[in-house]
């Protein structure tokens, strides 16, 4: 299906119009636009005719500027979130290949990956895997839209996409050389899609993508668990009270694990309504003696970092291949800070010494990373159709207040997710 047409039903959805089953065209095939009267003219069903008759508008208009254009959150440097900018004017995504679709917003959420690239985070990184080889002039990505998952609905697909059609409601996570969801259409692969769940409104869907897909990749693909391992495993999690906190404590519970979280005073009780069997309060001096009162422990999931690793390491119960595994990495820094050879070999020095260090005392350390996932969104979708996870939304804020979002983001404390509506904002 050509770009303008693409580009014909995305615009008539969102004024509201009732689609005819083909986009108005002359008598020549060339697609209509509106009449100076302002009326959109649709084709006549009459076999053989080429009549045309006159509907309201409603706010259509089929120009060329307008059939080109979107809203969106622009990065224009990487100067931190000063450098974001709205901007009404941004090119219309398009479809490259064949497995793509073209999915029209509803809602987005924030993660603390958003404000980490506006400073030029893992720039080095991604642009590689943006441009392998480096056959565009460096900063060409920019400007960037940033934001990593929305849920929305599908207004085109490419030719080889077989498992979605126009109009199916879907949730997804990019991964972070994409350009992102905070605007009004994305383009992402099929493999990156999945149908989202029906009992959660856009805003609640748009919170879980992004940090579901993280715990999984660290639990499932590196971590080793799933729904039949997981029964009975002994899991602490440090940093519970964040999105992937919160998404970890309810997946691990729903396959049967007994999970500790550390987490500040004010959020045990979220925590424990999440299904925490134990809390810790990260801030209480004698935190490592209480979580050892409480090891040995099967998986360590370490999103903080820093020197709770010393102590969280000798949490683990040894010699029966428990896995500490920590999402925060020096791995995208380095590359940043060194270059992408140097940072790598040095990433890689780092990893093999703490793997070392780490058998030596009988238990495996390990990365998690980001994956971006169509079918474990899909088994995702089911444990929350069946009321194992709920979404754990602490605002939703509109469009225009996406700047005002991320800087309340980094000061840090999250309890949940902050969610931003798209879709209506951008009518």
């Amino acid at each position: 299906m050509s770009y303008t047409l693409c580009r014909w039903r995305a615009l008539a959805t969102r004024a509201g119009a009732q689609l005819p089953l083909q986009a108005p065209r002359d008598n020549r095939g060339h697609l209509l636009v509106s009449p100076p009267s302002g009326g959109l003219l649709l084709a006549s069903s009459a076999a053989g005719g080429g009549s045309l008759a006159a509907a309201p508008a409603r706010g259509l208009c089929c120009s060329v500027a307008r059939a080109s254009i979107m809203p969106a959150w622009q990065l224009q440097s990487y100067g931190g979130l000063d450098a974001l900018r709205y901007n009404a004017n941004t090119p219309f995504p398009i479809i490259v290949y064949p497995n793509e679709v073209v999915v029209r917003v509803h809602a987005s959420s924030l993660n603390p990956i958003d404000a980490a690239m506006s400073r030029g985070y893992g720039a080095r990184v991604l642009n590689t895997m943006r441009d392998p080889l480096r056959m565009n002039p460096r900063d060409s990505e920019l400007p960037l839209v940033l934001g990593r998952d929305c849920s929305g609905v599908i207004m085109e697909c490419g030719v080889s996409v077989k498992h979605f059609r126009p109009g199916d409601e879907v949730w997804l996570a990019l991964p972070p050389w994409k350009q992102g969801t905070f605007a009004e259409f994305v383009v992402a692969s099929a493999n990156e899609v999945a149908h989202r769940p029906l009992r959660l409104s856009h805003e609640e869907a748009a919170s879980i993508p992004y940090v579901a897909l993280t715990a999984w990749s660290a639990l499932v693909t590196t971590g080793g668990l799933n729904n039949k391992t997981a029964r009975g495993k002994r899991v602490l999690i440090l940093g519970g009270s964040g999105g992937v906190g919160t998404f970890a404590v309810q997946l691990l519970k729903a396959w049967g694990a007994h999970v500790t979280a550390t987490c500040s005073e004010d959020a045990r009780p979220l925590l424990a309504g999440l299904g925490a069997d134990h809390t810790l309060d990260y801030r209480h001096r004698d935190l490592p003696e209480r979580a050892r009162a409480l090891s040995p422990f099967d998986l360590v999931l370490d999103g903080v970092g820093g020197s709770l690793e010393q102590w969280a390491l000798r949490c683990l119960r040894p010699w029966t291949s428990a896995k500490y595994v920590t999402l925060v990495t020096p791995l995208l820094l380095n590359a940043d800070r060194y270059g992408l050879g140097d940072g790598m070999v040095k990433s890689g020095l780092t990893l093999g010494r703490r793997v070392l260090s780490s058998f030596y005392s009988g238990v495996h350390y390990r990365w998690g990373f980001f994956t971006p996932n169509g079918p474990a969104l899909d088994d995702i979708a089911e444990l929350v159709n069946n009321k194992k996870i709920r979404p754990v939304v602490e605002k939703v804020l509109p469009f225009q207040d996406v700047l005002k979002g991320l800087h309340a983001m980094e000061r840090g404390h999250a309890r949940g997710k902050t969610v931003v509506t798209i879709a209506s904002a951008a009518r």
